[in-house]
């Protein structure tokens, strides 16, 4: 795998919202629920997910799109409304950032792959670890360390 060539500098499709990252991610993938289906308009959606004090929005201001309720924010630029991260309610250390906003993206792989009971029979990822779901609260530290291995 190719490392992240940090930092890394991207933007929405019409570059009214920038983003940037300083850290690198704690894992890559790449999910197959029927929400990122719809939300991606692909097979998947793709994320990195990276430690929030790593990640900064730098210019423009992200409007809350997607769902709308309690649980998740997924933010989007407001004028040609791509998809551009999500943040979980209460879990404030980290972020999913969607990884083709980059300038660089050779370094991204999905490391795992979430949803595959939702996934298209045709759509192939690569991932090394899937889940029917989500994986359970307790398996992520042990796919934060694999995936570091992984990634180096």
């Amino acid at each position: 795998m190719k490392p992240i060539p940090l930092p890394l500098s991207g933007s929405c499709r019409c570059g009214r919202v920038e983003v940037r990252l300083t850290k690198p991610p704690l894992a890559t993938g790449a999910c197959h629920c029927r929400g990122c289906q719809k939300m991606s308009s692909s097979a998947y959606s793709l994320t990195a997910i990276m430690p929030a004090d790593g990640f900064a929005v730098t210019k423009g201001d992200p409007v809350i799109g997607g769902l709308h309720g309690p649980d998740v924010h997924h933010y989007f630029c407001g004028h040609c409304m791509t998809w551009m991260f999500t943040k979980p309610e209460g879990m404030d250390w980290f972020v999913n950032v969607r990884p083709t906003l980059f300038d660089d993206t050779s370094w991204f792989r999905p490391f795992m792959e979430t949803y595959t009971s939702a996934k298209l029979p045709f759509a192939e990822t690569g991932a090394v670890e899937s889940f029917e779901t989500f994986p359970e609260m307790d398996r992520y530290q042990g796919l934060v360390k694999a995936y570091a291995e992984w990634a180096s």
